[in-house]
């Protein structure tokens, strides 16, 4: 190997990783989508043994298509470091993965047949790769859909990581063919020497099949034995290890976790059926590993080797969870993982309990939304980028609630539920895509706040105090709204409405006055952008608090009847209803109107101000101010006539008043 190899090298190494980090943040935004039920469906069934032969299933078909284990090996650690899939649903799957990856050697004891067929080339990673980049880049490239790109991300990194495995196996492909290379296959009787070389040769290739595939070319030479095949054979499964390695570079204990599972799982087969064969070779003898071994041999060993190894330990599928954790440990107990664990299918046939639980989830995704909002707004005029961290968790957080809420609902309403029962479904299956929506504007708020900072947009005074009286109404309806749904205070239900009506009329008389503003130069179309950008955030999260009051009352006073869609929470011409109105107007439209009158009149008295001085300095008018006794006298007279002026006034409009 020559310097520009080992560039090579670590370029697909780097490819390799950045690929791997890719799809893994891809895959994390994507699981909101409901992505988790899926895998969970297929990898979980009505005991455990159900779900392990699934998982095993998923993972010896997906292998079998793709011919790499260590492909989908790496999806998988990409899966559990997302949080996606739990560890015990990965390991049954990374074991039929072994199995799935013994249809290489099957095919190529077939001859060139494989070869040939353009279907089976273009099922593999080094063809579909550019397929998975191109697509991905054209949906990234023309698309504007957030959730379009997302998927795009997992399809580039995923072609990304194969470009990198292809890569670095090029580099490895002249070894293939030198004579040396070759022999070291068939050179070392001693077992021990076999493993090792097995194990050293597929860890450099990154391929077991590929290393199998050398093998089963050299056979055809009549030089390999079934006692020479079979050590390599082993090394190779511990080899192909190395690939897993490397994609859990980075990543959290979970996968690490999955990583070591799969290493200790190809050590304890090979270390099984090493001791087990040997001890019968050099006590009993095996007649036939003398003898010379042919593709078909070597496919045979391959495949009952991975496929007895995996159906012996996948019983113990927990127990090497459980060993994992003693060595490695546990990353704490995330937020979400304690939340949606109280949505447990155990509660299903207690459909009361199961809906408290529900509500309780909510409350939590309230949390997170109330506090998203504060950090967001703080950003308007304080950015910190840190802070995105926060903000994205609880976005995550909030998604990830919304998608195993409808999910679990949808489960506890097929069951025979009382009539109150069914209104607190119809509540939180109505108001769980409100709260979700709501913590989206959340977000948005924060982009048109990173917008600003980057942009160095600052608002005008007049614009800062509406933005300032804005959020505080917000804030106030998203407590309001929060408490009544909390404690079902149907007091607090029927403000919510009136407030999201005077935030909708505060929005109207902002953007009003940006305008005026626009026109007299006073502030910039950047900045108007942004206010936009900003108050109709705010007006379509008091617009989901509203709706939510709907859901609210329809529940607690059970009227099945209530169309909480086009109906409203009181008579908007009723006497209540006006004096709540009219409050909330005096807080938030009120001052924000006579805010700009004063502004107006200080501009219009700073402008005359100005015009007096410069009519002063044309006509040398300017003097300094009377010094001591003298200024003090002629002050004392002006304000004794101001006073007298004023008195006389008062007594006047008392004489008229009587």
């Amino acid at each position: 190997m020559d310097i520009l190899s080992i560039l090579q090298l670590l370029g697909g190494m780097g490819l390799f990783l950045y690929g791997m980090s890719l799809m893994g943040s891809s895959l994390e935004k994507v699981a909101g989508s409901g992505l988790e039920r899926i895998l969970e469906k297929l990898t979980t069934g009505k005991n455990k043994a159900a779900g392990y032969l699934k998982g095993w299933g998923l993972g010896t078909g997906v292998t079998a298509i793709i011919q790499s284990s260590a492909a989908t090996t790496i999806m998988l650690i990409g899966f559990v470091n997302a949080g996606i899939m739990k560890l015990t649903q990965a390991i049954p799957v990374i074991m039929g993965a072994n199995v799935g990856s013994t249809v290489t050697a099957q095919i190529l004891r077939l001859g060139d047949l494989g070869s040939n067929n353009i279907v089976l080339q273009l099922l593999k990673p080094a063809s579909f790769a550019p397929m998975l980049v191109g697509i991905g880049a054209f949906i990234v490239l023309f698309s504007k859909k957030k959730q379009a790109k997302n998927i795009a991300g997992i399809l580039v990194g995923l072609g990304v990581l194969f470009y990198g495995m292809t890569t670095m196996e090029d580099v490895f492909a002249p070894l293939k063919d030198s004579p040396a290379f070759q022999n070291a296959f068939v050179s070392f009787n001693n077992p021990f020497i076999g493993i090792l070389t097995g194990l050293l040769v597929t860890a450099v290739i990154q391929s077991s099949s590929a290393s199998i595939g050398i093998l089963q070319a050299l056979s055809a030479s009549g030089s390999v034995t079934y006692g020479s095949a079979f050590p390599i054979i082993i090394g190779a499964n511990i080899g192909k290890c190395m690939t897993t390695i490397l994609g859990g570079i980075g990543g959290n204990k979970k996968t690490k976790r999955l990583v070591l599972s799969y290493i200790l799982f190809n050590l304890f087969g090979a270390l099984i059926f090493g001791t087990l064969t040997y001890a019968i070779y050099y006590t009993v003898g095996i007649g036939f590993f003398g003898n010379f071994v042919n593709r078909g041999g070597i496919a045979n060993i391959h495949f009952l080797f991975n496929f007895l190894t995996s159906i012996i330990l996948l019983p113990f599928s927990q127990k090497l969870s459980n060993l994992t954790e003693k060595i490695i440990g546990t990353d704490e107990v995330s937020k979400t993982d304690k939340q949606l664990a109280t949505l447990d299918d155990l509660l299903l046939k207690t459909p009361t309990i199961a809906l408290e639980q529900c509500k309780n989830v909510i409350s939590a995704m309230a949390d997170a939304i109330y506090e998203n909002y504060i950090l967001s707004t703080r950003l308007i005029y304080n950015y910190d980028p840190e802070r995105f961290t926060q903000l994205e968790e609880n976005e995550s957080f909030i998604d990830k609630c919304e998608s195993a809420l409808s999910s679990y609902i949808v489960k506890i309403n097929s069951k025979r539920l009382s009539k109150d029962d069914r209104l607190v479904v119809a509540e939180i299956l109505n108001s769980v895509s409100d709260f979700e929506r709501m913590g989206d504007h959340c977000m948005n708020i924060y982009y048109v706040a990173q917008d600003k900072n980057e942009q160095n947009i600052h608002f005008s005074p007049a614009g800062h105090f509406e933005v300032d009286t804005i959020i505080n109404a917000v804030d106030n309806i998203m407590k309001t709204t929060f408490e009544s749904f909390k404690n079902d205070d149907i007091s607090s239900a029927q403000r919510i409405e009136p407030m999201a009506e005077t935030i909708d009329r505060l929005k109207e008389i902002i953007k009003t006055h940006h305008v005026e503003r626009l026109q007299t130069g006073d502030c910039g179309i950047a900045g108007g952008i942004s206010l936009v950008d900003l108050v109709t955030s705010f007006e379509r999260i008091a617009s989901h608090c509203a709706n939510i009051s709907l859901h609210i009352v329809k529940r607690v006073e059970n009227d099945k009847g209530f169309d909480e869609m086009h109906g409203h929470v009181g008579d908007s011409f009723s006497e209540e209803y006006k004096a709540l109105y009219h409050y909330y107007e005096s807080l938030y439209i009120s001052p924000v109107i006579n805010e700009k009158q004063a502004l107006k009149a200080e501009m219009e008295y700073r402008t005359q101000q100005e015009n007096n001085l410069t009519i002063d300095k044309k006509t040398d008018s300017v003097k300094t101010k009377p010094s001591s006794k003298a200024s003090e006298k002629t002050s004392t007279k002006s304000s004794n006539k101001q006073d007298s002026k004023q008195k006389t006034k008062k007594t006047e409009k008392s004489k008229k008043q009587k």
